[in-house]
């Protein structure tokens, strides 16, 4: 039987803290995977939307992989729906089918959750946020776990979203200021987080104080970019994959080159790379998203699906099926 996983399913089955202690071992353990990371990506005719497929999320402990497809559509809500088939590595046989929207939000926010703690200047209470969407706010959701955030400073371009992110925190005891601009954003924040559907810088070197840090989740495609290529060279630049930060993340759509790239996520966890050599330096973090990453989360849920009897257990096949049919 396969178990399909809901958003509704996914919400009880998952923590933060859970999901993130197995991103953080994921980003360790994947350095020394043999096989690179791939994805195929297709434009759709006559619409602004893309549709793109991950294959296969394989991570060394876990006898399962995942393939991923998604669509995305900007002007949508929610702009990415899709799902990930979770499959057995010995036989291939279908266990779960999951809600990609849920697996990406989580698993892109709360990756870079972690790597703004790692990165960003310590003991900043205020976190700076341009594009109030899911994926922003699973990431503050994330790195309200991992240290003291006060203060969240805000600017989408549709200003009713950023009211309505700040609304949905309001019980948090958070301080919210909602911005007119990009930049007032970087100019009074420390710690930003980028994720926009921008095809055009959005910041510049000038606009951040020293020492800052800047989580850009929005370059994931190529020619999607929110960073200034000067900006880029200038940084201290972290990827999550190298290969794919120059195939279709901020590194090729910049025209820099894969030596403009400080050092792999994965680095800066295990320890083999500092975070900062300098406390005035400005760090980057512009990830592409891993198909692992995907696999991690997904195998996460459904192995506390089998243990709390969650999910819709559903049969594709008779069982008369014969086996080597077309």
């Amino acid at each position: 039987m396969t178990v399909l996983l809901g958003a509704n399913e996914l919400q009880q089955l998952l923590t933060p803290q859970a999901a993130i202690r197995a991103l953080r071992q994921g980003f360790v353990t994947a350095r020394s995977a043999e096989a690179s990371p791939q994805r195929i990506r297709q434009n759709l005719p006559s619409s602004p939307g893309s549709i793109a497929v991950l294959l296969p999320g394989l991570l060394t402990g876990i006898p399962a992989y995942t393939v991923k497809v998604n669509a995305k559509f900007p002007d949508a809500d929610p702009a990415i729906s899709g799902i990930v088939c979770l499959h057995d590595l010995r036989t291939g046989k279908l266990l779960a089918l999951l809600d990609s929207a849920f697996i990406t939000a989580w698993r892109t926010g709360l990756s870079a959750a972690l790597a703004t703690d790692l990165l960003s200047p310590a003991e900043t209470p205020t976190v700076g946020i341009i594009g109030a969407g899911a994926q922003a706010d699973m990431t503050l959701r994330g790195l309200t776990q991992l240290r003291t955030v006060k203060r969240v400073v805000i600017h989408d371009v549709a200003d009713e979203r950023a009211h309505r992110m700040a609304e949905a925190w309001r019980q948090s005891g958070l301080e919210w200021q909602i911005v007119s601009s990009a930049q007032e954003v970087a100019r009074n924040c420390e710690s930003v987080v980028t994720a926009t559907w921008s095809r055009h810088p959005l910041l510049y070197l000038a606009d951040f104080l020293p020492g800052s840090h800047i989580t850009s989740l929005g370059a994931d495609e190529p020619g999607k970019a929110e960073l200034d290529a000067q900006l880029l060279r200038r940084a201290r630049v972290i990827v999550d994959d190298l290969d794919l930060a120059m195939t279709s993340g901020a590194l090729g759509t910049a025209g820099l080159q894969r030596d403009d790239a400080t050092a792999v996520l994965g680095q800066i966890i295990d320890g083999t790379v500092p975070a900062r050599t300098d406390p005035g330096q400005v760090t980057v973090y512009t990830p592409v998203g891993l198909p692992w990453q995907d696999l991690a989360l997904s195998w996460a849920a459904y192995q506390a699906a089998a243990h709390h009897g969650v999910g819709v257990d559903f049969q594709f096949h008779s069982l008369s099926t014969g086996e080597g049919s077309i």
